[in-house]
């Protein structure tokens, strides 16, 4: 009887462990323990930030499994490159950069599916009146279409910069182009957008 309590209360004690560095540490303190093999560290940043990449992989890829694939995959390089993580940039912006990467690669892999990205939908104000809703989802479905329309490069860009909210360099980084195109790709493809939904 002993035995049977040992486990609920170890993984109770585990789950309390892993908020606690979830809500005290800082991203680049996390890796810093993940670096020493600190696997509660480890299990904190994949909570805070699994969300976050998993969305930016399944816009990128358009394959849930895919992505989820690719999300462990970018996890695990977390886990095995943490001591080489140099701070030049957040944490978050290099997790980026990993994802982008393994998304690029699994893109040259998949030659015979086209990539189509899409938005992830908006929760529907619950204030709106049932009229209201249909013309915000009509008006998102405008915008996604438009957004496939875009060159992968601005779709990369808009998705960054708006929807995961990283500034033009930290952007740069994650695409490793320099600011002033990152600049570029923003004009044009808003540019582009607002061709596309004005035509819609």
């Amino acid at each position: 009887m002993l035995h049977a309590d040992i486990r609920p209360q170890a993984a109770a004690a585990a789950a309390r462990s892993i908020a606690a560095a979830a809500k005290t540490l800082t991203d680049e303190l996390l890796v810093e323990r993940i670096a020493f093999g600190d696997r509660v560290a480890m299990q904190a940043l994949f909570a805070r930030h699994r969300t976050p990449v998993y969305r930016w992989l399944i816009r990128f890829v358009n394959d849930a499994p895919l992505a989820e694939d690719l999300l462990s995959e970018v996890f695990l390089d977390v886990w095995r490159q943490a001591g080489r993580f140099e701070g030049r940039s957040t944490v978050s912006t290099w997790l980026m950069s990993i994802a982008r990467y393994k998304a690029l690669a699994a893109r040259r892999r998949r030659t015979d599916a086209e990539l189509d990205e899409h938005i992830e939908a908006t929760v529907a104000d619950t204030s709106d009146d049932p009229e209201a809703v249909l013309e915000k989802k009509a008006r998102n479905e405008i915008l996604r279409q438009a957004l496939t329309r875009l060159s992968p490069e601005h779709r990369q860009v808009i998705d960054l910069v708006y929807y995961h909210e990283k500034s033009v360099e930290e952007a740069a980084q994650i695409l490793k182009v320099p600011a002033a195109t990152v600049k570029t790709r923003m004009f044009y493809a808003r540019k582009k957008l607002a061709v596309l939904v004005s035509g819609a």
